[in-house]
């Protein structure tokens, strides 16, 4: 599936858990937490947890980078 995204924010929050346990992240730039908002027509009839899932997916492998990734995902209506 393929997204389009109508709106997309990124914030590395990685600095605000420097120290703690996961919060190692990328080997080069020990980037871990991340915060993202995502607006689509994909998340049409979808609920929240299908939604993550289907962002889950589409980042496969670089998941397993990511300590913690918090997700805020809507529909161009949700949006207006």
């Amino acid at each position: 599936p393929i997204l389009i995204p109508t709106y997309i924010e990124l914030v590395d929050n990685s600095h605000q858990h420097a120290g703690h346990a996961g919060s190692k992240g990328w080997e080069e730039s020990g980037e871990s937490h991340f915060e993202l908002k995502i607006t689509a027509s994909a998340f049409e009839n979808l609920n929240l947890v299908k939604r993550h899932q289907l962002i889950y997916m589409l980042l496969g492998d670089i998941m397993n980078k990511i300590h913690a990734l918090s997700i805020v995902a809507r529909t161009p209506e949700e949006e207006a």
